[in-house]
């Protein structure tokens, strides 16, 4: 067995992620144009190929568009962005999104959930059944906010992987840094006897195998965070 040496973050890692952090906080605008490499090698005391190599990986995230002999663009990552966007949003500052990201992450998570229930409901069996039980009696007996969190955790990534579609548990999954940190306001909030009955209201549509007021469930649940009775907004 052998094992790859351990390294400290790269000096381009760090350029990236400070970049990221200004572009994703707002601190510089869509449109707005960064010093020339030189400048920014100059004031962050790294080499320009450390520049250079930033602005090229932050360019394929879609942060940056780099305009030949006129210089790199902070570009609208919301229209231009892609896969390994979504993932720096999804792990931004632990986790802490602003509002906008917030509704936006609450109103998939509706979309997700519904297709889980109508590709699991017509086939779960008794066994699920059970299990999907045993995870919302832990997070009703946990002792804990992290551990109520974990079991609600499972209790979704199931629902995603038992639904057969092979996309939503990796989708949902790319979403665990913020929806933990959601989850993690939500029992500081209301605490984590909310979190169990949204959970154990959904285990119910799953017992019953009743779609539609799986569909219901989820809506009233989930929305109640995104416009309703238990916001979670900063």
């Amino acid at each position: 067995m052998k094992f790859a040496k351990l390294e400290s973050p790269s000096l381009k890692n760090l350029f990236v992620e400070q970049l990221e952090d200004m572009i994703l906080s707002g601190k510089t605008a869509v449109g707005e144009k960064l010093p020339s490499e030189r400048e920014l090698a100059e004031v962050m005391h790294v080499s320009r190929a450390v520049v250079n190599g930033g602005i090229t990986e932050l360019e394929r995230k879609g942060f940056l568009e780099v305009k030949p002999r006129v210089g790199a663009f902070v570009a609208d990552y919301r229209r231009n962005g892609n896969t390994e966007t979504l993932l720096s949003i999804m792990n931004y500052n632990g986790g802490h999104l602003r509002d906008d990201e917030i509704r936006s992450i609450l109103e998939v998570r509706i979309a997700l959930d519904t297709l889980a229930a109508q590709l699991l409901i017509p086939k779960i069996t008794g066994e699920e059944i059970v299990f999907f039980g045993e995870l919302t009696e832990q997070m009703r007996d946990a002792q804990s906010d992290v551990a109520c969190i974990e079991a609600a955790f499972t209790f979704q990534r199931e629902l995603a992987i038992l639904s057969g579609n092979t996309l939503i548990p990796l989708i949902f999954t790319s979403f665990k840094v913020p929806v933990f940190a959601m989850w993690e306001r939500f029992c500081a909030l209301y605490g984590r006897k909310a979190l169990y009955e949204n959970h154990y209201g959904l285990w119910e549509t799953l017992r019953d195998r009743d779609f539609p007021a799986a569909v219901e469930w989820i809506k009233e649940s989930i929305g109640a965070s995104i416009d309703g009775a238990r916001p979670i907004y900063y």
